[in-house]
């Protein structure tokens, strides 16, 4: 049993509450991606499952036993920090094998499992090194080596990709998954800011909140796969996280609802229809409209339903896609992901389409009206980076 699970956990520094009101369950065998920006909370909470950061309030349950009083070594977590945390004096095989012997496992089993995980590793040949004579890429692959010896239940990935550069952090994103292919049995989670990394090898993401309000800082935000949260937000906060460029928002009213939908009118007058639930709400209610730079089409005119025009302001070329930097009543220019075959005119005003149930209604409170309509299946991956 690698099932994780968290019961109204908090942690408290002095006055300082830097996580609160943490419900969560994770699956036997699930990957779990701890998702946000910067003092969030993620890497303390990692730390508390780990044993590192004791729990102010609740309960942490590993494989259905109680965990809150257990030493580190008691929990059957193997951690890879952000820094590698490797031994300089020690060789590859030392430094993999520096728990085992600490746990005074007999010498044969040792050696068998640390060249075990240097096969799964592919660094047989650096056994002997020293951590000053490898790469960045071989380093991180001896801190994950000395987790996997230890044959734990759980892996916990501390931002383990953030020093090294990007085509070696792609490459190493693909090991991580191999990983888990290669250990379906362990359950593994791993922080990290990045939401390319999050949704390329998450089975479920969990977004903390950060910012400056005191009540829902080092809370969960949303949690759920990268499909769901990509495509049916559940809050401002999340819609504008996930997503590069981020979702658009502007500021709409409430002009009818029905049981099929809601219609809505820009401040420049078009109406658009989005297929929420908005029944409960008066004509007239103010509320933002969402919508993701990818899913604006540009059209011509023969194109009457669903449609806003704006001016176009700036263009950026990218070779495969274009941003387009349109003109906006809201606080931030709408922009626009395009094909470069739709940018044939970089003058004046653009027409776009966009799909209904690809719109996103959010109330005064931030929160998401729901969708009457399941969730699109797929998703344009090159729409976050990956």
């Amino acid at each position: 049993m690698t099932s994780i699970s968290l019961d109204n956990a908090a942690k408290r520094f002095g006055r300082v509450t830097v996580l609160n009101d943490i419900n969560l369950d994770i699956e036997d065998g699930k990957f779990c991606v701890f998702l946000g920006p910067s003092g969030c909370g993620k890497s303390t909470l990692l730390r508390m499952i780990a044993g590192i950061e004791t729990l102010s309030d609740g309960e942490l349950k590993i494989g259905g036993q109680r965990m809150n009083e257990a030493l580190p070594a008691e929990r059957r977590v193997a951690m890879v920090f952000q820094n590698y945390a490797l031994y300089p004096h020690m060789s590859v095989f030392e430094n993999m094998a520096f728990g085992l012997k600490q746990a005074k496992t007999p010498k044969d089993e040792i050696t068998n499992r640390v060249n075990e995980a240097a096969h799964i590793l592919q660094i047989e040949n650096l056994l002997e090194r020293k951590p000053k004579e490898l790469s960045g890429g071989q380093r991180q692959r001896v801190a994950i080596g000395r987790a996997i010896v230890r044959q734990p239940a759980v892996f916990l990935f501390d931002e383990p990709l953030s020093n090294l550069d990007a085509a070696l952090r792609v490459h190493m994103r693909t090991e991580i998954a191999n990983l888990h292919r290669k250990f379906p049995e362990a359950s593994m989670i791993y922080v990290t800011h990045d939401q390319t990394e999050a949704m390329a090898l998450a089975d479920k993401i969990v977004l903390l909140r950060a910012g400056d309000d005191v009540i829902k800082k080092g809370s969960i935000a949303q949690i759920g796969s990268p499909l769901e949260l990509y495509h049916r937000p559940q809050n401002l906060f999340v819609a504008g996280f996930l997503g590069s460029p981020s979702m658009n928002f502007l500021p709409v009213t409430l002009t009818g609802a029905s049981s099929e939908g809601a219609t809505v009118k820009l401040e420049s007058g078009e109406e658009l229809f989005v297929p929420v639930s908005a029944s409960h709400l008066a004509a007239g209610t103010s509320l933002t409209l969402g919508i993701r730079p990818e899913h604006m089409l540009p059209v011509g005119e023969d194109v009457s339903e669903q449609v806003f025009s704006r001016p176009l302001n700036a263009v950026e070329n990218f070779g495969e896609y274009s941003f387009l930097y349109l003109s906006s009543n809201a606080e931030q220019p709408m922009i626009a992901k395009v094909s470069d075959e739709a940018v044939v005119n970089v003058r004046g005003a653009i027409r776009f389409h966009v799909r209904p149930e690809l719109c996103h209604l959010f109330d005064g409170e931030g929160e998401a009206l729901t969708h009457l309509n399941p969730a699109p299946k797929s998703l344009s991956f090159d729409a976050l980076s990956l």
